[in-house]
């Protein structure tokens, strides 16, 4: 049997931290700041790629056996990236575009390990029903989004409301597509 080594999780979101430790990786939290900037003309995969890689090369020194793992989650609709909102105000707006839609959103993944680094991403298709503006204006104000792409979490109250189905990852949209994440890791040490 191949076994997972260690892993070091370069993410401070407690949803990729949920997840893995669902997923039974024995893992830690390491944080590094990171500008997640990119160049301009990059496919919104191609973006969520280009942060994660900048995530793990953030762990330039040696880390022995242990694996880096970083993400970046992204939420697009009609090619625009919506990224976190920074008010109130942004948040409902970014939920009223995304009402009655669809959208994607898109994890990036890097792995890094003995100094090689593995990329892939995961697409998933997101149907949002017409919400209400009252139902946008309380969730916002309830859950206070402002940390997540897009302004909501599948796993609270608009998700459980507003979408109506999904092509693709659930745990993508949560944050991490533990399906693809879970064989690269077992890949590793083949």
């Amino acid at each position: 049997m191949h076994t997972i080594p260690p892993v070091i999780l370069a993410s401070k979101s407690p949803r990729r931290q949920e997840l893995l430790g669902l997923m039974d990786v024995d893992f830690r939290v390491v944080l590094k700041d990171v500008d997640e900037s990119y160049p301009e003309g990059l496919t919104p995969p191609e973006v969520a790629l280009h942060i994660a890689r900048k995530k793990a090369e953030a762990f330039d020194e040696t880390i022995g056996d242990e694996v880096v793992l970083t993400a970046d989650t992204i939420v697009c609709i009609d090619g625009l990236i919506l990224g976190k909102p920074e008010t109130r105000e942004h948040a409902i707006e970014m939920l009223q575009r995304l009402s009655g839609r669809v959208h994607q959103v898109i994890t990036g993944v890097c792995l890094l390990y003995k100094g090689r680094y593995n990329n892939f991403y995961d697409l998933t298709e997101v149907f949002f029903r017409k919400l209400s503006d009252a139902e946008i204006s309380n969730y916002v104000d309830k859950y206070q989004p402002l940390d997540k792409a897009g302004s909501y979490g599948i796993q609270e109250l608009i998700g459980l409301i507003g979408i109506e189905r999904i092509e693709g990852s659930y745990t993508n949209v949560v944050g991490l597509p533990t399906e693809k994440v879970y064989a690269q890791l077992l890949s590793l040490n083949k």
